[in-house]
């Protein structure tokens, strides 16, 4: 039998721990005790062997007669060990009816009805054994409503009334009739269930004169679960970050082979740890690139989250509540999740719309989803993160005889997402691929009312996110800057598979890592630019450069070579406050590639009019806007709906656009011929490294610009 120890010092000094309350559980526990005594008695009867002639007997085993032998020397030991996850459930259970004072009197003398709220489906049929084994009068005989058997019902009886919220019959329209003739009868009734509210029958819930609910399993309540399985209770604290991400199902795992309290709790360490491996490996998102303004959001976040639990910031002034990540495959929206929950030192709750859509029926989809919400709640502060959400429809765009089943599930989750007072600390981080198909209501206020795009990254995230991958001892001395141009237009995940395969090259090779081996991943058999090509888009991107820094409009960000082509990275943002001026400057820009070429080589190349989006379709595109849509053109101030077939329509269309685009052309020319110095040299630059940043674009035409400058005074002064 369990009998009363004493309380930890560490435990009996903080009286809001509930160990200088837990009578009733200790109680429960010295019942589970008993009951298992009973249980090992009697199995032991029925399954040895016995040498008398009377029992039956298996001479032909002789192993097995040793063992019943030695087991019949062994004498009994004084401590019988409780299961883990039942010892649990009973402290929880035990808690729970402490809170409600009377409670337990009126379970043994009265007829209350209550409603218990589990949360989750895993634990609603042990809170059903405790229930039977503890609540009642001894004499009692536990009947349950839920399979029909409310005719053997007399004030002899109680009654539960048990549902998981998994089958077709877990709503309240279900069971009212039992539950009608149960209150006639006057007995006690437990209804257990995950969400009662939504699971139990509507008279027992209209009827419930109690409503409680599971609490967490605190530092004391382990305690006393230790003390039930090896007969002590520990003496060392389990580390509180860990404590909250318990569940009852990791205590069986853990206790199954330890032999003292606190071994206990070392082993539950282990177990909790393994399931938050992200904690101690993995980066943190200071540590990454790529996700622009996400880190910004996540480091905020995080931030606000330490200062949440050291109780220097409220919930109510929290801000950073909920996040929508959206972005195309393999851009890092589940690693920005887990690098989140490391920067903050919080759990990481992860799961799918695919996972909630893995049941079998609907109830079994919304019990889910009620599952992963109090899984959150229970751990926090922590991240919940949502993959795949655009797996839950927009309610607008259903159609079918599936309308209804699809209502209940975004009904369901647009509650539970809009109840973020009822989950303090929990901040909801989802992902999706398709931003377009989420439900509006999703994105509302107190939901999930921030929206970030995270984009493939750029050259210089590329050229970081490859060094994060190799680690600083693969390569130290080799720039990142080759791997990334190779790998322009890739995303995170793609950089760390070529890393990982050009390691497996290597390691299979007996040799170390070279840049060769990650360019090899990277290209599959693609070759790079030929000299004359690169040299030809080295000249036709830094055309673009001179003309737009000397036009002054537009952000320039870099120029890049990669093995398909080049790339001049200019934003040319033409809203609606840009004039006639700024719309010429950009179209110049955009056709000095092709004239730079025409300078340099004596003719351009067909890459400038290569397709829908190359430099001539755009600046085309603004010299006809400019003509039917601004009201800068020769038709005068008017609006035309712009079409394909325009240009051949419209009476002088097309020779006026023609003479937009041949000034452009000539303004950039004047441009690139009295910066001529500038041009090569930036093109001398972008050829050899590949890349060229802002910084190196404006260093280089600031150094020319001075050299031209002092070319200038000196012929000045020799005319002089």
């Amino acid at each position: 039998m369990l009998a009363p120890s004493p309380v930890p010092a560490f435990q009996a000094s903080d009286p809001r721990n509930g160990v200088l309350g837990d009578q009733l559980a200790r109680a429960f526990l010295q019942q589970l005790t008993q009951d298992e005594r009973k249980r090992l008695k009697a199995s032991r009867r029925s399954n040895s062997y016995s040498f008398d002639d009377d029992a039956p007997t298996d001479e032909s085993d002789a192993v097995e007669q040793i063992v019943v032998q030695d087991e019949a020397n062994c004498p009994e030991t004084a401590h019988v060990p409780v299961p883990a996850d039942l010892a649990a459930v009973a402290v929880m259970v035990a808690r729970a009816i402490e809170a409600e004072p009377g409670l337990l009197r009126r379970l043994r003398r009265e007829a209350p009805v209550i409603a218990l709220a589990t949360h989750i489906a895993d634990l609603v049929v042990p809170v059903r054994m405790i229930a039977e084994k503890c609540l009642f009068r001894p004499d009692t005989k536990v009947v349950e409503l839920s399979a029909g058997r409310v005719r053997e019902l007399t004030h002899r009886h109680a009654a539960l009334f048990i549902c998981d919220g998994i089958g077709r019959d877990a709503r309240p329209e279900k069971g009212n009739e039992v539950i009608g003739s149960a209150l006639h009868v006057r007995v006690p009734i437990v209804g257990i269930a995950p969400d009662p509210k939504r699971q139990l029958p509507r008279d027992l819930m209209r009827s419930a004169e109690h409503r409680i609910a599971l609490p967490s399993l605190d530092e004391a309540g382990l305690a006393l679960v230790v003390e039930a399985v090896v007969g002590a209770p520990p003496t060392r604290r389990i580390d509180p970050d860990l404590l909250r991400m318990i569940d009852v199902a990791d205590l069986p795992v853990a206790f199954r082979r330890t032999a003292s309290p606190d071994d206990c709790i070392e082993a539950l360490e282990r177990v909790i740890a393994a399931k938050a491996d992200y904690l101690d490996e993995g980066s943190a998102l200071e540590e990454l690139d790529g996700y622009g303004e996400a880190k910004v959001w996540g480091l905020a976040a995080s931030a606000d989250l330490q200062a949440y639990r050291a109780g220097r910031l409220t919930w109510a002034e929290f801000d950073h509540r909920g996040l929508l990540l959206s972005g195309p495959p393999g851009v890092g929206k589940t690693s920005f999740a887990r690098a989140l929950a490391k920067s903050a030192r919080v759990p990481l709750v992860a799961t799918s719309v695919a996972e909630w859509n893995s049941a079998d029926y609907l109830s079994g989809t919304l019990q889910a989803i009620r599952k992963v919400f109090a899984q959150a709640k229970a751990q926090a502060p922590c991240i919940l993160f949502i993959d795949e959400l655009d797996g839950i429809s927009d309610r607008g765009q259903i159609r079918g005889e599936y309308v209804q089943y699809w209502f209940q599930i975004v009904n369901l989750f647009l509650e539970l997402l809009a109840g973020v007072e009822e989950r303090p600390g929990v901040v909801v981080v989802a992902a999706t691929n398709h931003p377009e198909k989420i439900d509006p209501a999703v994105k509302r206020a107190g939901r999930l009312d921030r929206e970030i795009a995270i984009a493939r990254p750029d050259t210089e995230a590329l050229a970081r996110i490859f060094r994060h991958h190799l680690g600083r001892e693969v390569l130290p001395a080799s720039p990142m800057l080759p791997l990334a141009l190779a790998a322009r237009g890739m995303t995170g995940a793609d950089v760390e598979a070529f890393v990982r395969r050009a390691k497996g090259t290597a390691r299979r090779t007996g040799r170390a890592v070279t840049l060769e081996d990650v360019l090899g991943e990277i290209r599959q058999g693609r070759h790079p630019l030929p000299p004359g090509t690169r040299h030809r888009f080295a000249i036709h991107e830094a055309g673009h450069a001179v003309v737009s820094h000397v036009l002054g409009f537009g952000k320039l960000v870099a120029l890049s070579l990669h093995d398909s082509g080049g790339q001049a990275c200019l934003e040319l943002a033409t809203d609606g406050a840009a004039t006639l001026h700024e719309l010429e400057a950009a179209m110049a820009s955009l056709l000095a590639g092709r004239i730079a070429e025409e300078i340099e080589f004596g003719t351009g190349s067909i890459g400038a009019g290569f397709g829908p989006a190359s430099d001539l379709a755009m600046a085309t595109e603004i010299a006809r806007d400019i003509e039917l849509t601004y009201g800068l053109g020769r038709l005068g101030n008017v609006y035309v709906e712009a079409a394909a077939t325009d240009m051949h329509l419209i009476s002088g269309l097309l020779p006026a656009v023609a003479e937009r685009l041949r000034h452009a052309s000539d303004r950039a020319r004047d441009i690139l011929m009295n910066r001529r110095l500038s041009l090569q040299a930036i093109a001398c630059e972008l050829e050899e490294t590949g890349y060229v940043s802002h910084e190196g674009i404006d260093r280089v035409l600031t150094s020319n610009g001075m050299l031209i400058a002092r070319k200038a005074a000196t012929s000045i002064e020799e005319v002089r």
